[in-house]
Parts: C-alpha cells; structure tokens; sequence
C-alpha cells in the first residue's frame, strides 16, 4: 500500500516545524529564566501585582532560602542558586541545540551522560548536607547549570517529535489500481477508466 502524494509531509514543511517547536522551546525557556531576576526587581521598584505572583509561582518547586540565593537590587532571586543555575544552563542549551545537534534528530544520547551530569550535583549536595564541606553559591550554581544544559540533549528530541506527531499528517494508504481488471478475484474493486470521463483525460 502507498500513500497519495497529499499525504506525504514535504521536508521544508517538516524542518520550518521542528524550528517552530525549538522557537517555542526557546522562547519559554528564556521568559523562565528572566522571571526570575525580574521578581526582585519587580520588588524593589514596588511592583508587587508582578513580583508576588512570580515568587508564589517558584514557590512550588525551590525552597527560595535566602542564603543559599543569589542577590539583585537588595532582593533574592525567585529561585535559589542551584535552581537557578538549572534553569540558566537549559536555556542557554536550548539556545545553543542547532549548533550542536540536528533538529531533525529524535534519539537522545545515552543515559550514562545525564547521571554523570548529575553526579556532581549530587556530591555538592551531599557533601554539604553531611558537614563535609560547605558548598557555595557558585559550586550549587555551576553543578545546576552542568546537569541543566545536558538535559537540554534528553528533552528536545522527545518534544521535537512530539511537535511533528502533534503537527504532522498520517499517511493514508490508498488501494491499488488495477490494470487488468480481468484477472482481479471477484468482488475487487477497479478504477474507473479516464476514456468514460473525458474530462478527467491529462
């Protein structure tokens, strides 16, 4: 069975929409990360209709501890260093994806990769967690930033794919044609010939 032609997706169609999924991917990635410095100063302009929702909103995924948080205009960001050095490292990835791997690629990388990413992370949490050693601002930021930038490699094929499926069009299949109508089994089904409707002749 093969597909009518309408069916079939182009390739430039196909590529101007994996671009349209990564502008998106982009662009959120990017409003994310400036909400977050906008919060403290949204706050120190006085604007608490922007800066509390924000700071609500990051509430629900980082414990917002002023002393583990990075400072701006006298007010902490609205997410702590390490989740703010996660949300920096993927978009900055996201930014930089094209120039490193193909939009049309849907496979991501093997899995090794991210838990060696994450293994820093890890350890500075542990090491400070247990009194070995007391992290910093900067070692919870770099370690963030390390494991957020390769999960940019995990996340954009699924959603790069995820967009084609959402986008795209099936192919239908369409019955074949006979040519010798004679030698079909009963009951199957023939084209009609282009000499009983002229008008369909090329």
């Amino acid at each position: 069975m093969y597909a009518a032609p309408n069916n079939y997706i182009p390739q430039s169609a196909s590529v101007r929409r994996q671009l349209a999924v990564w502008s998106i991917i982009v662009l959120g990635s990017v409003l994310v990360s400036t909400a977050i410095i906008a919060a403290p100063l949204a706050l120190s302009s006085g604007h608490l209709v922007w800066a509390l929702p924000i700071y609500h909103a990051f509430s629900l995924v980082c414990h917002q501890i002023p002393e583990r948080s990075f400072f701006i205009a006298g007010h902490p960001f609205a997410v702590c260093a390490r989740c703010f050095g996660l949300y920096a490292g993927f978009t900055l990835a996201t930014i930089a994806y094209p120039l490193v791997c193909s939009l049309k690629k849907t496979d991501a990388p093997p899995r090794k990769w991210l838990f060696i990413a994450a293994a820093p992370l890890v350890i500075d949490y542990a090491l400070g967690a247990f009194g070995i050693w007391n992290n910093t601002h900067s070692s919870r930021f770099i370690t963030g930033a390390l494991l957020g930038a390769v999960a940019v490699f995990y996340t954009m094929p699924g959603l790069l794919d995820l967009g084609l499926r959402l986008t795209g069009r099936k192919p239908q299949a369409i019955e074949p044609v006979a040519v010798f109508p004679d030698v079909l089994p009963a009951g199957s089904r023939v084209a009609p010939s282009d000499y009983s409707a002229p008008h369909r002749r090329i």
